[in-house]
Parts: structure tokens; C-alpha cells; sequence
């Protein structure tokens, strides 16, 4: 039933899904940017007006087009249940609906604008404008969609570039602040006052939300693409967590240096759009004990039944540990495959796992090779 390609690697729709996610934001912030301190009067020979305004509308119309291609790369990817009707209309995925959803209505607004700056002459400038304020509403709204949902929310490079983005819109807001007209010199302490509280909404959320182990099934990832502990592992790590263990550190003491184990277990494939997603289930035994769940979504590479793969998702639950470990496969040849599980109190294990699949049987076994490290303090 099942049979690996010779040498599979990751999907390029995943890579190109998470670089323009990361790209748009940069671009939109840049768009905002410039929208906000454009509105700033000052003459300059070497940027004139009509210069400014040019660029803005380039940016903003560049940002369109990477959304459109982060849009249709993360449908092609074809991990999560995402549609191209997902990209348009807002809160109606199965995967994550809110955060996803955020990102589609930050989407819309976008388009919103676009769309009545083709017809500006038509629609008089009133209404233009009024339409035009959407791009400051749609900023916050993607970058909590990409604190919600995005795949590099716990990287630092992407935890930093996020927060230049957010730098510079209130860098610009602090400076359009200071050149508020007397008529509307009102509006100067509640802007100010928005300019201070949306940073320190959006560390907190961030602290307390995505960077919290278990963000992934509070989001709203379906069941089906989370790993299901087994009753025996929860009630074990209940147990450990309530003699005492759940210190950091403790989780990674409890853990040999480095641990050998066996597994045995079931294979099963089903069909997914564009291709199908290969779920092992398989008990670990050794000098660690717990269950290893692998999830490997692809798309055939031949009539022999390969998969190159687009997606995946590793979980590994032991006995001693108070959470789950969550990650990635990083690097998969045939029925060997390399990756990183991280958990709560800084715990990543690196793993090594060599297969051995019984197609007839749907059946697997397998070793096991893992090395635990410790991060954060």
C-alpha cells in the first residue's frame, strides 16, 4: 500500500508559503508606512510629492501580489485543509478559523482598497477615502494573523522582524502625531494613546498565546493533524507532573543524555486533495517508553507509490514528560528521517529514526535514536 520515494524532501509550496507570509508583512508595513508619514506636508526637491505617492501606490500593489501567492502556495501545500474560498472569505476554514481568518480579512481589506482606487473618479474622493483608512486596520489585523498561525512564529529571526515591523508604524505614528494640525489637535492624546497600548497588546498576546506550548490545538488545528495521546502516556504524565516534575529543567533530567528505543505500530494512507497524508502510530519501548506519532502529507512522485512530501508533523509523548513534544520532520531518505521535537521548559529532542514498513500487513517497526538538549534557562 505504501512506499516511500527514494529521497523525499520537503514541499517548495512550504517554503514559499512562509516566505511571503513573511514578505507581505514587510511590504504592508512598508505600504503603512509610507501612507502615514506621506500625509506629513513638507517639501523636498530630491522626493517630491508625486514621488511618494508613486511608491506607496507600487508597494501597496506589490503587496497584493505576494498575499495572492502566499494564498495559493498554502493551498497547494496541501497539509492543512485550506481552500482557495478560505482565501477570500474570511472565518470559515476548518483550521484555525480565527487567526486564518484574520489573515483573509486583512486580505479583503486590501482588495477592498485596490478596487475602489481603480474607480476613485467614480466613486468621488469622500468615499475613497473613507474606503483608504482600511490599510491601518488591516496592518494589526496581519500581523495577529501571523503571531496566530504563522509556521516561524517561535523563531527569533521572525519574533524580530516583527517587531521592526511594529517599530517602524509606530515610529511613523509618533511622527505624524507631531505634525497634527490645530484643528484636530484632539485626536493627538487618543492616537497616542493606541500608538502605546497596541505594542504592549500584542507582546502580551504573543507571550501568553503563541509562544505557549499547546498554542497549535487552542488555535483550532483539527484533532486529526494533532497527535492523540495515549490514555496510559496522559495518565503517566499527569502523574509525573504531580510529584513535583513540571520545574524547568525537570523534564530534561528525567531524559537519559542520549536514548535508544524500539517502535512497533500501524501505517495508514488516505487520499487528500492533490495527493494523500500517511499516518504511523507506533509504541516506543527501551530505555524511554511513551508513543511516537508521525503525520506525512505528500503528492505521488511515481506509479510505485512515492510520496514527495509537503507537510508533516511529528509528536512524541513518554512517560515522565508533562507534555507532549511537538515538531517537524527535517530531512526524510526513504524510510529514514531526521527531526526536532520541542515541549514546555525549553525540552527539544533531536531524533533519528530508521523505519522498516510491512505494506502487506500495514504494519510498522523501527529504532529510535534520540538526543535531548535543554534551551531557555
Amino acid at each position: 500500500m505504501l512506499g516511500f520515494a527514494a529521497t523525499v524532501s520537503p514541499s517548495a509550496y512550504w517554503y514559499l508559503a512562509r516566505g511571503t507570509g513573511a514578505v507581505a508583512l514587510v511590504l504592508l508595513t512598508a505600504s503603512v508606512v509610507i501612507g502615514i508619514v506621506g500625509t506629513v506636508r513638507f517639501a523636498s526637491p530630491r522626493w517630491p510629492r508625486f514621488a511618494i505617492d508613486a511608491v506607496h501606490r507600487d508597494v501597496s500593489l506589490l503587496v497584493l501580489v505576494v498575499l495572492a501567492i502566499h494564498i495559493i502556495t498554502s493551498v497547494l501545500d496541501g497539509f492543512a485543509p485550506i481552500s482557495l474560498l478560505d482565501g477570500v472569505i474570511p472565518f470559515v476554514t476548518p483550521y484555525r478559523p480565527l487567526w486564518m481568518g484574520l489573515g483573509t480579512l486583512a486580505f479583503d481589506l486590501l482588495l477592498a482598497i485596490a478596487i475602489t482606487s481603480v474607480v476613485r473618479r467614480r466613486l468621488g474622493y469622500r468615499a475613497w477615502r473613507a474606503v483608504h483608512w482600511l490599510a491601518y486596520a488591516s496592518w494589526p489585523v496581519a500581523v495577529l494573523h501571523g503571531l496566530g498561525t504563522g509556521s516561524d512564529v517561535k523563531q527569533w529571526w521572525m519574533l524580530g522582524l516583527t517587531a521592526a515591523c511594529i517599530v517602524a508604524v509606530l515610529v511613523a505614528v509618533w511622527t505624524r502625531l507631531s505634525h497634527v494640525s490645530g484643528d484636530h489637535v484632539g485626536l493627538r492624546a487618543p492616537a497616542t494613546a493606541l500608538a502605546v497600548i497596541t505594542p504592549i497588546g500584542l507582546a502580551i498576546f504573543t507571550l501568553a498565546g503563541p509562544l505557549q506550548h499547546g498554542w497549535a490545538r487552542r488555535a483550532g488545528t483539527p484533532s486529526s493533524l494533532l497527535a492523540r495521546t495515549p490514555a496510559s502516556v496522559s495518565s503517566s504524565s499527569a502523574a509525573s507532573s504531580a510529584s513535583g516534575r513540571s520545574s524547568r529543567g525537570s523534564s530534561v533530567s528525567s531524559l537519559p543524555s542520549s536514548f535508544t528505543a524500539s517502535l512497533s505500530g500501524t501505517v495508514t494512507e488516505k487520499q487528500a486533495a492533490g495527493g494523500a497524508i500517511v499516518d504511523l502510530s507506533m509504541s516506543v519501548r527501551g530505555r524511554v517508553t511513551g508513543r511516537l506519532r508521525v503525520r506525512i502529507a505528500g503528492v505521488p512522485v511515481d506509479a510505485g507509490g512515492g510520496l514527495s512530501m509537503t507537510g508533516s508533523q511529528v509528536d512524541l509523548a513518554l512517560a515522565g514528560q508533562p507534555t507532549v513534544l511537538q515538531g517537524q520532520i527535517g530531512s526524510l531518505e526513504g524510510e529514514r528521517f531526521e527531526a526536532q521535537v520541542s515541549g514546555g521548559a525549553g525540552t527539544t529532542v533531536n531524533l533519528r529514526v530508521q523505519l522498516q514498513i510491512d505494506n502487506q500487513s500495514d504494519t510498522v517497526t523501527g529504532t529510535m535514536v534520540g538526543s535531548p538538549t535543554v534551551s531557555g534557562g
